[in-house]
């Protein structure tokens, strides 16, 4: 069902900035691995991902708001304390589900797409927010067509049921931190707030 009371737009740059030295110096820190196209690194992930010794939850009628399941921090996330300072702004005004590093290796694409429950609009869904650590002037994440043009330390609210795909035709990956969380009136108002 969708909610009518608030037209937000596409793209939302939020006025929160975070310290992408910090975030980086992390990141080196914890050693990632080579990889190719893709790369997904959990920081927060259903609790019994985290610790296999946690039963799997029960089948959920709807599995889009997060609250199927609990979330633990991974491991990456506890050896990481300002990448967990990002994470708690907001785990302290909502509830956070599931936050993960993604990297795009250069001279690589995400082929358009859309993602069915991650929209404001969307009742009974989580948002993402999406914090670009490392880029180059040579990624482009396009949504409905045109660029957003997000810079290192950033953070933005994408309605990501609506087509998008991102292009890395630089010489270096790219990698951001996106936060799902569940929005509620404290999420709702930042976002009428930077929607002007």
């Amino acid at each position: 069902m969708i909610q009518k009371e608030t037209k937000f737009k596409d793209r939302i740059q939020l006025p929160f900035y975070f310290d992408v030295k910090k975030m980086i110096a992390e990141i080196e820190d914890l050693n990632l691995a080579d990889f190719i196209y893709y790369n997904v690194l959990p920081l927060r992930s259903p609790a019994h991902i985290v610790d296999p010794t946690i039963p799997f939850p029960p089948p959920a009628e709807d599995y889009a708001d997060g609250t199927w399941t609990e979330w633990l921090d991974t491991d990456s996330l506890k050896k990481s304390p300002y990448l967990t300072s990002v994470i708690d702004f907001f785990r302290e005004k909502t509830t956070v589900t599931l936050v993960r590093l993604l990297r795009l290796e250069a001279g690589s694409i995400v082929k358009e797409h859309t993602d069915p429950t991650l929209g404001i609009e969307i009742e009974k869904s989580v948002i993402r927010l999406t914090i670009p650590i490392l880029t180059n002037n040579d990624v482009i994440f396009y949504l409905n067509g045109t660029p957003v043009p997000m810079k290192t330390g950033e953070c933005w609210y994408l309605r990501l049921t609506d087509p998008h795909k991102i292009n890395n035709k630089g010489t270096s990956e790219r990698i951001n931190l996106t936060i799902d969380m569940i929005p509620n009136e404290w999420v709702r108002s930042e976002l009428k707030k930077a929607n002007l």
